[in-house]
């Protein structure tokens, strides 16, 4: 009996995988894909290789071919960066993100119209996992940045998770400054998510003369992002006046580079960072947050956001800071899934404890030994 109900889940847990396939342009209602009964029998294992001269340190299969829709805007494999056809997306590779990372591109390749048209921007402390990316993607336009951890080491005070005080979670900060000036915008996306619609639907964000567009959530209480000591300074409180804040999540940004660079925002958000740790030498020292590099993006931008639809980021799925926690989808249509939070997918997956949900992320894992 115990081994037929174990197959039993197995095969409800695979028809969800056929049904919610990377062949689909994108997901139906939230409603419709909701559900509590899948099993944790599907599993996409993959041990780290040994390690060797002639063997990768992490084992990735090559992901399926993919190329241009006909009627997609001539762009040629060999072009620059600087191709306006290009649609450019930035993303970080480190070694405890990279299955996460790697999930996340073949999601973009999977279900974007004009796959060869997109060009990713990596932001690596670690040059050497350039060939793990070329292993899966033999075929990927992209460039690697080197983004050195000292250059923000004494910026970054402590958090309430280990991973937001990681320096390359802040190289978002710095991507005016790393990318060609001819990059005008990029998309950022994190590296627990995976896209299950075209990406070139949100490139044309119009941004509305904005800097930053994402999908805002007015409903959150605002102020908890904040410490008792930010608002009960005037001054400090006092940076939100005339605009009305809402909470955004920054794995998911459509940013206008010119706009950032005209107006420096690189430095004032170091500025912020400096008042966070006591060193902006114009007052007293004390926290003003609790979280990461979030507080920084709120403090410029929360207020003066060019709105984009939820359906990019239908973000919470890793439970927030609560450990084992299983999310829902929020109601209406889906374009992105994102872990944000503790738990990540692969790392459920490899404990055998995986939530409902992590089954739409396993199709784009690339992870496995490799024959």
């Amino acid at each position: 009996m115990l081994w037929l109900m174990r197959l039993s889940g197995f095969l409800s847990a695979a028809m969800v995988v056929i049904v919610l396939s990377p062949s689909l342009q994108s997901f139906p209602p939230a409603e419709a894909i909701r559900s509590s009964h899948f099993d944790s029998y599907l599993r996409f294992p993959g041990q780290i290789a040994s390690s060797g001269t002639d063997r990768p340190r992490f084992p990735f299969r090559e992901a399926s071919p993919f190329h241009n829709a006909e009627e997609c805007e001539d762009s040629t494999i060999e072009s620059t960066a600087c191709d306006p056809a290009l649609v450019h997306i930035a993303i970080t590779l480190d070694e405890e993100y990279l299955r996460g990372s790697i999930a996340a591109v073949h999601s973009v390749l999977q279900h974007s119209h004009c796959p060869e048209s997109v060009f990713f921007h990596f932001l690596v402390s670690d040059t050497s996992l350039e060939s793990l990316v070329r292993t899966a993607f033999p075929r990927l336009r992209f460039k690697v940045y080197y983004f050195d951890p000292e250059r923000v080491r004494g910026l970054i005070s402590t958090s309430v998770r280990q991973a937001l005080e990681q320096p390359l979670n802040y190289a978002r900060n710095y991507l005016a400054d790393m990318l060609q000036p001819c990059v005008h915008r990029v998309i950022y996306l994190d590296s627990d998510l995976v896209v299950v619609d075209d990406i070139a639907k949100l490139w044309r964000t119009d941004l509305r003369g904005r800097t930053v567009g994402a999908p805002e959530y007015c409903h959150a209480n605002f102020t908890k992002y904040f410490t008792q000591r930010f608002w009960s300074d005037p001054k400090l409180a006092g940076t939100f006046s005339g605009r009305r804040p809402c909470y955004f999540n920054t794995g998911v940004m459509v940013l206008d580079l010119q706009r950032w660079r005209r107006f420096g925002y690189t430095r004032r958000i170091e500025r912020w960072m400096e008042v966070q740790k006591g060193t902006a030498g114009d007052g007293p020292g004390g926290r003003i947050y609790e979280l990461g590099s979030l507080p920084p993006f709120l403090l410029l931008f929360a207020g003066h956001v060019a709105p984009i639809e939820h359906r990019w980021n239908q973000h919470g799925l890793g439970g927030d800071n609560v450990r084992g926690s299983c999310r829902d989808l929020h109601p209406g249509p889906v374009s992105l899934l994102h872990w944000s939070g503790s738990g990540k997918p692969w790392a459920r997956f490899d404990s055998n404890r995986p939530c409902p949900l992590d089954a739409l992320w396993a199709p784009y894992d690339l992870y496995g030994p490799i024959p």
